[in-house]
């Protein structure tokens, strides 16, 4: 089975200008994800963005990039169009955000293995909420929950804290019930992704603001695998700063 790892990166974040060209460690963060995706991929890794300043950034340090529309929705439908781009032949293309410097090999190669499923058409990872996880970070709706099958299959996302436990003060739950946050990794078969950009957002994903529901909603299976694994996602320049305390005290 082939792989191939995208990686969208856009200039335009509202919330933080240039972001995959800020440097962490004396690196553009655009360059950690592309290094960490190649330990998994090797040369089957492309980063797909709608700005020339990210492309020559990416091909100076030696990487591939792919100019893509700067219309686009998502990062799905924007890795979609690197994909036909690249006129690549992979069974499953592994959709990495740009902005996930410490995205672990680990959790690389867990998303992976999901395809020896033959039935998967998405899979994605999923993290463990410790016990005593206070009730406020449980609650927070920037954190998506996931509702899993018997099979870890997701049955349902959602920005609430799910399922409802009855009989329990919320300041329990995270003790009496194991939830799990989503962490935002994806890897598509081939036509799963093409079938995926096609489609219209459901109710669902209106009401949540989570495309992941419009894949559920039109009956796509998605599998998940668990990770122990910390990582920071940077959306703001008070992530970025965090994520340097976190390099200081973790180097690579």
């Amino acid at each position: 089975m082939e792989f191939l790892a995208i990686i969208p990166a856009r200039y335009a974040s509202t919330r933080f200008p240039g972001k995959p060209l800020a440097l962490l460690g004396g690196q553009p963060i655009v360059q950690h994800v592309y290094s960490r995706a190649r330990s998994v991929f090797g040369d089957d890794v492309a980063v797909a963005t709608d700005d020339e300043r990210i492309a020559r950034c990416v091909e100076g340090f030696g990487g591939r990039a792919v100019m893509t529309s700067p219309n686009h929705r998502s990062g799905t439908d924007r890795a979609y169009e690197a994909f036909q781009a690249l006129g690549a032949k992979a069974d499953v293309v592994v959709n990495i955000q740009g902005d996930e410097p410490f995205v672990h090999p680990d959790q690389l190669q867990a998303v992976k293995a999901l395809f020896d499923d033959p039935a998967t058409d998405i899979a994605t990872l999923v993290k463990p909420f410790p016990a005593d996880t206070p009730w406020d970070t449980l609650a927070n709706p920037n954190s998506p929950k996931v509702v899993l099958a018997a099979d870890d299959t997701a049955l349902y996302f959602s920005r609430s804290v799910i399922p409802y436990l009855r009989g329990r003060e919320q300041a329990e739950w995270a003790a009496h019930h194991i939830y799990y946050k989503h962490i935002g990794l994806y890897a598509y078969r081939a036509d799963a992704l093409r079938r995926v950009t096609e489609m219209q957002p459901g109710r669902l994903e209106q009401a949540e603001s989570l495309e992941q529901l419009r894949w559920l909603e039109n009956g796509l299976r998605i599998r998940t695998a668990q990770t122990h694994i910390e990582t920071i996602g940077i959306d703001t320049p008070d992530d970025l700063q965090r994520a340097q305390q976190f390099l200081d005290q973790h180097p690579q």
